[in-house]
């Protein structure tokens, strides 16, 4: 099935690893040609893979999505060597590191860096690279949020208010941009095996006493059972499946929505 993305140039922030990385798997198996952003110096050897594994123009930018100069500085450099960009996927995140349950046992000093890493970064990530998906026209800006978002997660609270917050403002993105042929829309993992993932397994272990201590594989298996009614695990590609999916012409038609990727974790009615 022709998705209209071969050709396409494709920027994911926060491409380094995890659900980023799978993303930018995904588009360039598609035929994109990708640029990767991250804090992470290890984007090099990302882009390197998916330029051998597909073939496709893969470049990577060494970026703290948290700083506006920089990430304008990146945008200059992907129209430089993409000559701009039709899609762009926000994929940055981190957690507290902390069991957030009850939120006092974080302290208010623990909220801005999440604040600052899960939506700070979008907002800049969607000012700067907007003109470029302006000057493509019929575009997508897509953010990777959270189930927590949605349902208040006590395990991390500054996380969960963070993209709760990205979950409005690419609603309010959706609207500015959809004159101007960009779509805009937000998709929520569930329950996946990444480094954050194992971040929050690592923060409960830590805060409970030895004897209901559980490893991290047998902590998993127990919880997304209890929480998402298709009992299984969902993985980056998944993820990654999606987002072309969003990004592509069959989509042409879905914008301001957030999709959530879970098992069946959350459900509205």
């Amino acid at each position: 099935m022709d998705l209209g993305i071969k050709g396409a140039a494709v920027v994911v922030a926060g491409g380094a690893a995890g659900i980023g990385r799978a993303i930018a798997r995904e588009f360039a198996q598609e035929g994109a040609n990708i640029a990767l952003l991250d804090i992470n110096p290890a984007v090099a050897a990302t882009a390197d893979e998916i330029s051998v594994d597909y073939g496709v123009k893969s470049v990577s930018i060494v970026a703290d999505l948290t700083d506006y100069e920089t990430v304008l500085s990146a945008a200059a450099q992907v129209k430089e060597s993409l000559g701009g960009s039709s899609h762009v996927i926000f994929a940055a995140g981190a957690g507290s590191g902390k069991f957030g349950f009850p939120f006092w046992n974080l302290d208010p000093s623990d909220w801005p860096r999440i604040l600052n890493i899960n939506l700070i970064a979008a907002v800049n990530t969607a000012h700067a690279f907007g003109p470029l998906l302006i000057d493509k026209g019929e575009s997508s800006l897509l953010f990777i949020s959270s189930i927590a978002g949605q349902i208040g997660s006590q395990t991390d609270p500054p996380y969960s208010a963070a993209k709760a917050g990205l979950i409005n403002f690419a609603m309010c993105a959706a609207k500015d941009f959809a004159a101007h042929g960009v779509r805009v829309n937000t998709v929520c993992p569930g329950m996946i095996k990444t480094d954050l993932n194992r971040s929050v397994w690592k923060a409960w272990f830590d805060s409970q006493p030895p004897e209901q201590q559980l490893d991290y594989d047998s902590w998993g298996a127990l919880k997304v059972k209890q929480v998402a009614p298709l009992g299984r695990w969902q993985e980056p590609e998944e993820i990654g499946a999606m987002a072309v999916f969003l990004a592509s012409k069959n989509a042409r038609n879905i914008t301001g929505q957030t999709i959530n990727v879970d098992g069946g974790q959350v459900m509205h009615w």
